[in-house]
């Protein structure tokens, strides 16, 4: 068992290497397990199996809801949604929960965050939504809001890793960093330097997680 203080999952190598460049590789791993929720959850489980960690956290870049999530800014969760886990009906969607077949929500450690926001005084703090599929419409952008007005974020990984990390019984939390808002898809107006900029200035907070 290879005793590593911290787990750091991201989707992909370039979130991890902004990472790794920031963190003494003896106080975390650091490891890039793929896209989209299943990815996430198979990968970190593995990365579980095979190592002794004292927390997990899902970090990388996200999208941020406009007014709530400034571009380029840092983004801690509070709990990290499966929003779109459930059915649709002919009056409007139905969260697993509602369906009687488990939760769609995973509470962050509140240690973690706590530690996390004095590391980061500056970062905004909300409920982060995992979706397979990524907003790219105001209508969509819009119903997201509505359904979860205290959501801040939107990613692909974070409902998996925390999934993985409750099976396992460790501690989990997840960063973002935006590189865009939510709603139309416009490729040429994302802010990835910044996003990028924002996820290697919150790596040395990382190393100094209870």
């Amino acid at each position: 068992m290879i005793p590593y203080p911290l787990l750091i999952v991201t989707a992909v190598t370039a979130e991890a290497d902004a990472l790794r460049s920031e963190i003494d590789p003896h106080l975390a791993l650091v490891e890039a397990v793929g896209v989209g929720p299943a990815a996430a959850a198979a990968g970190t489980a593995r990365l579980l199996a095979t190592g002794s960690y004292r927390a997990v956290l899902s970090a990388g870049i996200a999208g941020g809801f406009p007014g709530r999530a400034p571009v380029g800014g840092t983004v801690l969760a509070t709990r990290s949604i499966a929003a779109d886990l459930g059915a649709e009906t002919p009056d409007g969607f139905l969260p697993v929960e509602e369906l009687g077949f488990g939760s769609s929500r995973v509470e962050c450690d509140p240690t973690l965050l706590k530690a996390l926001r004095e590391a980061l005084p500056s970062a905004v703090t909300g409920e982060v939504l995992t979706l397979s599929t990524v907003t790219g419409t105001a209508a969509t952008a819009d119903r997201l809001a509505a359904r979860f007005p205290d959501a801040v974020a939107e990613a692909m990984e974070g409902y998996g890793v925390a999934s993985a990390a409750a099976a396992a019984g460790v501690p989990f939390a997840e960063l973002r960093t935006i590189s865009n808002p939510i709603g139309p898809r416009d490729r040429a107006a994302w802010r990835l330097t910044d996003a990028f900029a924002a996820l290697r200035a919150a790596g040395p907070a990382l190393a100094t997680l209870p």
